[in-house]
């Protein structure tokens, strides 16, 4: 469980229902009813946070009247002793939610025990209870690959977090590929040029082919805009392609109690906002782990040009750590790489800048020092 704003959906929506408007994973920002969230930031991040965020949607802050925000950071407190200040401090607001961002900062008692935990999560309930609103809360993934896990047991700590909430939600970072990320700045530098030629009113010189090859509309822009207007597009386009190679894909899946199970939503993480996936490349992407053990060993295998760049990179350090001596011998080389004197032999013949001599190794273009002959 991560800690993008995002994750507050149900504040917006009371239901499962996700669609694609990247606005609507934003409900902190859209709605119109009072909402509390509690953040371990500086007060300067959760500002700038905002106004990027803001910015990004392109919506105007008109609720920002609406967000009542108790910023703990170097003040936090067990969540026993915090729940009844909070409880003092939100009655009579009338909020829709409460939100704690990050719970590790407030956690009573051991992570690990379920019945320290219980506790804990009595807490939440007590607040539920007592102000009437919903309760949000942000905790985090545990250690190590989470992909070959369900959802729900994806959480640090306790079994607790999996059984305690109404309602759960998960998001799981995605392994994205060179091919996947080129195939993402082609569609993004295709709608940046149409972009610019529409603004000076020459889309219709662009073909339907044209519309989805990167070097056709590249060279579009370039042959029918003028020197100037082209030199600020070439901005545009560095910062664009710059964008790109920042992206990072995630997948939210869902535990509800309450509602019907939603099918998993990919998108797009484009700072500082995440994007839904309308294109559907990201639905076969399996998370780190998920993959089976046979995929994964295939995945990880490097390709022979890289192992052998490797071995010859191995034996050149090793030359030059065992130059220290005066001769350089298989068994120094040997013991540096800790491999066998076979193995040396192997990498030395791969290597073919090396010749063996007596047990000792030298360059190729190494001379033999040779007394000159005394004259008579």
């Amino acid at each position: 469980m991560k800690r993008p704003l995002n994750c507050k959906y149900a504040v917006r929506h009371h239901s499962s229902d996700w669609d694609n408007r990247t606005s609507d994973f934003y409900p902190l920002f859209l709605h119109h009813e009072p909402i509390f969230p509690l953040f371990f930031l500086y007060p300067y991040m959760h500002i700038r946070r905002f106004h990027d965020v803001y910015t990004a949607l392109n919506l105007p802050p008109n609720n920002l009247q609406n967000i009542d925000i108790w910023n703990l950071r170097g003040r936090s407190v067990p969540m026993d002793k915090l729940a009844p200040k909070l409880i003092r401090r939100a009655a009579k607001k009338n909020y829709i939610a409460i939100m704690i961002d990050p719970i590790y900062k407030v956690i009573t008692g051991d992570e690990n025990s379920a019945d320290q935990m219980a506790h804990f999560c009595n807490q939440f309930d007590k607040v539920c209870t007592e102000l009437g609103c919903a309760v949000i809360y942000c905790h985090h993934h545990s250690k190590g690959s989470q992909g070959g896990k369900r959802s729900m047991d994806r959480a640090s700590g306790s079994g607790v977090f999996a059984r305690d909430p109404d309602a759960l939600l998960d998001l799981i970072e995605l392994e994205t590929n060179e091919g996947l990320l080129e195939q993402e700045e082609n569609k993004a530098v295709c709608a940046l040029c149409m972009k610019w030629l529409k603004r000076f009113r020459m889309e219709n010189e662009a073909s339907q082919d044209d519309l989805y090859s990167k070097r056709a509309m590249l060279d579009l822009c370039k042959t029918l805009l003028k020197t100037e207007s082209y030199n600020l597009f070439l901005d545009d386009l560095r910062q664009t392609e710059k964008d790109i190679k920042n992206l990072t894909a995630w997948r939210v899946e869902g535990t509800l109690r309450e509602f019907p199970k939603f099918a998993p939503v990919n998108m797009w993480f484009d700072y500082p906002v995440h994007r839904t996936d309308t294109s559907g490349v990201l639905g076969d992407i399996k998370p780190e782990g998920d993959a089976p053990l046979w995929q994964r060993a295939r995945q990880s295998r490097k390709p022979k040009a890289v192992k052998e760049k490797e071995r010859k990179s191995s034996i050149e350090t090793a030359y030059s750590a065992c130059a220290v001596d005066e001769n350089i011998t298989l068994t120094s080389l040997s013991e540096y790489l800790g491999v066998s004197e076979k193995t040396v032999r192997r990498y030395i013949k791969e290597h073919g800048g090396y010749k063996i001599e007596d047990g000792n190794v030298r360059t190729k273009t190494e001379n033999v020092s040779v007394c000159p002959s005394q004259s008579d």
